[in-house]
């Protein structure tokens, strides 16, 4: 197997549109930060088991390849008639889809997938997978979805970007602002609260909870959160959201008119279990643009 180039971005290829949609998308995203794209397929031979029947396992395993090779084929054209220039790699692994794509984010930049498929990548992020993957990559997670019935993912709009004032939360800030100003837009940072403490019981005295001192609390801390980023990326045009409700409803009614949408893998309080469950499971089903999970890096030893 080639090993992959380092900081490449990678995406997952499977035949289906979805996935081709999602190299496309990750074509742009390595055309804008000047790195290499790695397109993967990742194929298991299945044991040949029919009576009467005896196929050697090679030869199975060679037409799982070769078919997989041809959908790299695709997908590689596809790209260079878009970004003539971009410098393209291309690997067919036989494996776990979980495993091989958390092996090949310990050296990308991020890794990308589409929202559906028909190979190894089928139902990537909808159940074990998508947890398998938001525990255990070491690099951005980026489902590339849209809104429209051919796939186009949108191209115009700003970054949206969950935040609840965890560690999670300001390495999506981190990402969210930098993607912002790669691609000339704006940001808008959300953030929700409600009646319920970040541990999940009721406020006491909950009907005489003040809303106004708790949204101006929460601005406060929402503020603090953001400020170094915006020394770090001045000519960022930043909107801070504050606002009662639910997290994915509030996101998905942002994320509408986004060009991109980023969530922490955990939080802290409204975007608690983000990828742990019928949360990740709302935004990947039915968000209007791409979503990026991002991780907090590991704590140095």
């Amino acid at each position: 197997m080639q090993l992959p180039a380092e900081g490449a971005i990678v995406a997952g290829i499977d035949g289906s549109g979805s996935a081709r949609t999602a190299a496309m998308w990750a074509a742009g995203e390595a055309d804008r930060r000047g790195l290499p794209l790695r397109l993967v397929h990742v194929y298991t031979v299945p044991a040949v088991n029919t009576p009467g029947v005896s196929v050697p396992r090679e030869a199975v395993r060679a037409g799982f390849e070769s078919r997989g090779l041809e959908w790299l084929a695709e997908a590689r054209k596809d790209v260079l008639d878009r970004y003539p220039e971009l410098v393209v790699e291309t690997a067919a692994r036989e494996w776990s889809a979980v495993p091989a794509l958390v092996q090949e984010s310990l050296s990308a930049t991020m890794v990308v997938l589409g929202s559906r498929g028909l190979g190894g990548f089928t139902g990537m992020l909808v159940g074990s997978t998508a947890v398998a993957l938001a525990h255990h990559g070491h690099c951005p997670i980026v489902v590339a979805r849209g809104n429209r019935p051919d796939g186009v993912v949108p191209q115009a709009g700003p970054v949206v970007v969950g935040t609840d004032g965890s560690p999670s939360s300001t390495a999506a800030l981190a990402f969210a602002f930098d993607e912002a100003e790669r691609r000339k837009t704006a940001l808008v940072v959300v953030r929700t609260w409600s009646e319920m403490f970040d541990h999940g019981t009721i406020r006491p005295h909950f009907l005489d909870v003040d809303p106004a001192g708790i949204e101006a609390a929460e601005r406060t801390e929402a503020e603090t959160q953001i400020a170094p980023w915006r020394e770090k990326y001045p000519d960022v045009a930043v909107e801070l959201v504050v606002r009662k409700g639910r997290p994915v409803r509030t996101l998905l009614e942002f994320g509408a008119k986004a060009s991109l949408l980023v969530v922490g893998s955990r939080g802290r309080g409204g975007f608690q279990g983000m990828l742990l469950g019928s949360t990740s499971q709302a935004l990947v089903a039915h968000s209007e643009c791409p979503v990026a999970v991002i991780r907090p890096a590991a704590p140095a030893e």
